[in-house]
């Protein structure tokens, strides 16, 4: 299946504001919230920029490398990004909750556990339709 030179310039741009937002939050992190959150917190907010960073640079290689494959992206892609959104977003609003001063109820805390359930069920759709469309 062939895709159009715009969903490449998506997923590239995609990745590349990713990664831009994940070095800011992660400067932010180290600097501006080191004095303000636990360990476990600063932590926790580190592991939701280090898998932003890492799905933005897989976007990049994707979004790169996209006319050697053959098929859309556009499920890994859309996938991806609702995960990294859900996933690392909720972790950073978790992370500062008591700074920002609000507190969500229990059923919340769902919200990581569906964005890493979204980046892990597009980890699956990538191998799944290279082993399909190979030939």
């Amino acid at each position: 299946m062939e895709t159009n030179r715009k969903t490449h310039q998506y997923i590239i741009i995609t990745g590349a504001v990713l990664i831009l937002i994940g070095i800011v939050l992660g400067a932010f992190g180290a600097h501006g919230l080191k004095e303000k959150l636990t360990f476990e917190q600063l932590n926790s907010f580190e592991v939701g920029v280090r898998y932003q960073i890492y799905h933005g640079l897989a976007l990049l290689i994707i979004g790169f490398n996209v006319s050697k494959i053959n098929f859309s992206p556009s499920l890994f892609y859309k996938l991806i990004l609702i995960g990294v959104i859900l996933f690392s977003g909720s972790i950073y609003f978790f992370a500062c909750k008591y700074l920002i001063g609000v507190f969500p109820p229990k059923i919340a805390y769902l919200i990581t556990p569906l964005g890493g359930v979204s980046l892990i069920a597009g980890w699956l759709i990538l191998p799944l339709n290279l082993i399909r469309s190979k030939g």
